[in-house]
């Protein structure tokens, strides 16, 4: 079982009451089920919607947080735990390490770039652990074909492509990424591995 789940998703609402609907039923998902969420600190936006819904359930909510972003106000005071650190790399290692999986929900440029780094680390080695993505309203389409044009045009590996799950819904999500078996990785990378 993930028993810690780390959530990448936006600190804004969107454009579709839907994104907040679908942050809230993760949440409170990931707090009924008996795992415990680990989130990038926020107060507003999707972050928001997860973490209340979560503590609203019962759940345990850990957030983390650069300092420069808590004295902007954005940080959600009622957590289990806030953590705040001095850097977005310090935030990210943390995450990182307390998670046992991670999962993507619609977002901007923050939420891609860590969904991306953990999806590298994983491809190289670094950490054996699933990912995935909710896709909620065909956000993520898009994204996904590109993904496949990418592996059509030899820039990404059929295999590692295939590591990231993605679910329409928030216990088909998990529980597919907790089925997950990455492939073994090759003992050396060289040129035409990697």
């Amino acid at each position: 079982m993930l028993h810690t789940v780390c959530v990448f998703c936006a600190a804004s609402p969107g454009v579709d009451p839907v994104y907040v609907e679908q942050a809230a039923a993760m949440g409170r998902f990931l707090a009924e089920s008996g795992r415990r969420l680990v989130y990038g600190g926020g107060r507003t936006g999707l972050m928001g919607a997860l973490a209340n819904a979560a503590l609203i359930a019962g759940g345990e909510v850990i957030g983390i947080m650069p300092r420069h972003l808590v004295e902007r106000e954005v940080a959600h005071i009622s957590l289990s735990e806030l953590h705040v650190v001095a850097s977005m790399h310090e935030r990210k290692a943390l995450l990182a390490e307390l998670a046992d999986g991670f999962l993507a929900m619609p977002g901007g440029l923050g939420t891609l770039e860590e969904l991306f780094e953990v999806w590298t680390w994983g491809q190289l080695g670094l950490h054996r652990k699933p990912y995935g993505l909710l896709e909620v309203n065909g956000f993520f389409a898009p994204l996904l074909s590109f993904l496949d044009h990418a592996v059509t045009e030899g820039f990404i590996r059929q295999e590692y492509r295939d590591l990231l799950v993605v679910d329409a819904d928030a216990r088909g999500l998990v529980e597919r990424m907790e089925a997950m078996q990455p492939p073994a990785l090759p003992r050396w990378l060289d040129r035409t591995t990697t």
